[in-house]
């Protein structure tokens, strides 16, 4: 693999939890460390700073700026994967390989959030992207111009958890003003049509979250993730998952507990009776305030 372009130099990504995730973690000398979404490589350059096993380690992310971000540790020996994680999980257990950790960080990163053109927020003007993979062809702007009121509904009251009568008023609006290009007309025709009371959240952020969601297949692809991380495990290694909405959470927690309540063929059990919490563990970084981090370890 060749990296030939470097990134925005002024890309900042602060890692949520890093901290917590250290300590459950646990790294230690030699071991190997397998991060399914290293974005810019915040949990993974202080995990390889202990390891030091750079040629046995795998950091995957399906966003082509985080790759070119990581190419540091690309040059250290590391193996770079750009693809999303649950090819990346089912290649290398295809190979044999296993891991002492795995972390999943999900969500959106802070890069993928102030770039503009990645069209993942309305704070500025920008084109409805929202792709993680740049390779995909489906965007939102897509979704937003050829879905069904029906559809749209659907999508913003499953994935963005808006009441039912707010999500068909939304996919209304939405259809009977389209065509629609940009981030801020999204949100500035949502916040003028919208029937419920709001005053900190704007009214169009739960559309945004439904629309990143169904335009990435999130969902999917946590479901068929956590299946797949026993066996990418060593004995005694541990799992740490980072969720940022209840949607994400309620597929890591019920995994979690059909495997610590199938008794003596459980393969994992609790590091992490409860969730850390971002807001209580990561005060100082806004982004966390949202964040769940559950870990388990291989029998």
């Amino acid at each position: 693999m060749s990296i030939n372009e470097h990134p925005p130099q002024n890309l900042i990504h602060v890692p949520v939890l890093l901290e917590s995730t250290l300590e459950l973690l646990n790294p230690k000398k030699g071991e190997k460390y397998l991060d399914l979404t290293a974005g810019y490589g915040g949990h993974a350059n202080r995990i390889l700073a202990v390891t030091g096993n750079f040629a046995e380690s795998v950091l995957v992310d399906r966003d082509e700026n985080a790759i070119k971000c990581l190419e540091s540790l690309f040059n250290r020996g590391v193996r770079l994967l750009h693809t999303d994680f649950v090819t990346a999980a089912r290649q290398l257990t295809d190979e044999g390989r296993k891991f002492d950790m795995i972390l999943v960080d999900l969500g959106v990163s802070s890069p993928q959030l102030d770039q503009t053109e990645r069209g993942f927020s309305f704070t500025n003007s920008g084109p409805l992207d929202m792709r993680m993979d740049q390779r995909q062809v489906r965007t939102a702007e897509m979704l937003v111009n050829t879905a069904s009121a029906e559809e749209l509904a659907r999508i913003i009251s499953q994935y963005g958890e808006e009441p039912t009568g707010f999500s068909r008023t939304i996919a209304k609006v939405i259809v009977a003003n389209r065509p629609l290009f940009k981030t801020n007309e999204l949100a500035d025709l949502i916040k003028q049509n919208y029937r419920g009371k709001w005053k900190k959240i704007h009214p169009a952020t739960r559309t945004f979250q439904a629309l990143r969601i169904a335009v990435n297949d999130e969902l999917r692809q946590i479901e068929d993730l956590m299946p797949l991380l026993p066996d990418l495990l060593e004995p005694g290694g541990r799992v740490g998952i980072i969720s940022f909405h209840s949607l994400e959470d309620r597929i890591v927690k019920r995994f979690f507990k059909e495997q610590f309540d199938s008794g003596y063929e459980a393969v994992l059990t609790p590091l992490t009776k409860k969730p850390i919490l971002g807001s209580i563990y990561d005060v100082h970084n806004p982004r966390a305030r949202s964040s769940k981090l559950r870990v388990a370890v291989k029998k």
